[in-house]
């Protein structure tokens, strides 16, 4: 059940409707790895920073069950930098400021340790990057999942293109399976992108719920209603933390339990939106998370 994470740890400035923050903690594996600490530990995290993050968000991490082994610290360097704003309606957001800094040119090494990983989960990197660490693996996972965005289809499609046929599950919105596909339907769009190699694609579509094709199969997951959603930023990656946290955990593979992971990982996406950037995700009860998985059984029930 050994899980390894590969993605961002950065900072993040963030502008919502419901106020601002200065720098906090983000990036797509800060999210992933404390999602999926909630279902499996250790997570063996591998990523790099500038000596500008600070050692108590590291140890903030650690106490999650994060292993940090594989976290590169650049001490003479800064670290990846995202300012956005978004629209009132959430659903949209301006880039202000990026700042690769550190991650302009990350090299993943993995440690000896994590070397035998049964699950493996790219955030979203460089296609190249993601490519580099699969291969640099000794023994294949048992799944891999993918993470990756628009950006990458813009400035690296050949490259995304290999990447994808080496995994497992592909986990994209639904803008994005749009563009990879040239198709509008999302029918035709999965199984176009499927055919580039995925068992499984994950189509994300926000505060609309999720869907999960497999090779004869789709599964809907509606998105919880929810009074306020106070930050959107990383509900993607805490999605995919607890789908691969779950899997993980129960060590089941079949479609059928893909559809209940899918499920978890909404409900950890839901906790998420409802503070600033992981300020949710730090102190979760375990009867909280089974309340919200209970609430989506409760929702799709008839």
């Amino acid at each position: 059940m050994s899980l390894l994470v590969i993605g961002s740890v950065a900072f993040d400035a963030l502008e919502t409707p419901f106020g601002k923050t200065d720098k906090i903690v983000g990036g797509a594996a800060s999210y992933i790895s404390l999602s999926s600490s909630y279902f499996v530990k250790p997570v063996n995290l591998v990523a790099v920073v500038g000596g500008d993050f600070p050692k108590s968000d590291i140890a903030g991490f650690q106490e999650h069950g994060v292993d940090t082994t594989g976290l590169q610290i650049k001490e003479n360097e800064k670290s990846f930098f995202w300012s956005g704003r978004y629209s009132n309606d959430m659903n949209s957001r301006e880039t202000l400021v990026t700042e690769l800094n550190v991650l302009a040119d990350f090299d993943p090494i993995i440690p000896e340790a994590y070397q035998n990983c049964e699950y493996l989960m790219l955030g979203n990197l460089a296609p190249q990057v993601q490519r580099t660490v699969i291969e640099r693996l000794q023994n294949r996972p048992k799944l891999i999942v993918m993470d990756t965005m628009n950006f990458w289809m813009d400035i690296a499609y050949d490259e995304l293109v290999k990447t994808i046929a080496l995994v497992d599950v592909l986990s994209i919105n639904d803008d994005e399976a749009r563009q990879l596909s040239n198709e509008y339907s999302l029918i035709k769009a999965a199984r176009k992108i499927m055919a580039m190699g995925p068992k499984y694609l994950i189509i994300k579509k926000g505060e609309h719920g999720a869907l999960l094709f497999g090779q004869n199969e789709i599964f809907y997951a509606p998105a919880l209603p929810l009074e306020d959603v106070f930050d959107p930023t990383g509900a993607g990656d805490t999605f995919a933390g607890g789908f691969i946290g779950y899997l993980a955990k129960a060590g089941d593979l079949s479609f059928n339990n893909m559809k209940t992971a899918v499920i978890h990982g909404s409900a950890m996406a839901s906790f998420c939106v409802e503070k600033f950037g992981t300020e949710r995700l730090v102190n979760l009860g375990q009867a909280e998370i089974d309340a919200r998985v209970q609430m989506f059984a409760d929702l799709v029930r008839f």
